[in-house]
């Protein structure tokens, strides 16, 4: 079965930096758009950035400039460097894929890993 792990979640303070992981497997995606989406405690999901089978790259603009979505194809998998971190990116961080850059929808998606960031 198709299955998506993230890592790399964790405590820190505003102003740090974490790097996330993503691994799938059972299914290739080298050739698909996948994406990052958080969820915050009582909020809905949202986007967060979406990299494109050729590397194009779509942030939200609450992170733009600050996150940088990356891919591995010999991994079949993506990254995501989240650099000045605030509080109010306190969220569990879920990878996905396939991805529909028109919608900003997914087929398949991970567990989540949670990110948590103090003031």
């Amino acid at each position: 079965q198709v299955q998506l792990v993230e890592s790399g979640g964790g405590l820190v303070q505003a102003g740090d930096s974490l790097r996330l992981s993503c691994a799938a497997s059972g299914r290739t995606f080298t050739y698909n758009p996948m994406g990052w989406f958080r969820q915050a405690p009582g909020k809905e999901r949202e986007f967060v950035a979406i990299i494109s089978g050729n590397g194009k790259r779509f942030y939200a603009d609450s992170v733009k400039g600050r996150f940088t979505i990356s891919r591995d194809n010999a991994k079949n998998g993506i990254y995501l460097q989240m650099n000045t971190l605030k509080p109010e990116d306190t969220a569990v961080y879920s990878c996905a894929a396939p991805c529909n850059i028109l919608t900003w929808t997914c087929d398949y998606w991970g567990q989540g890993t949670q990110v948590t960031v103090s003031s």
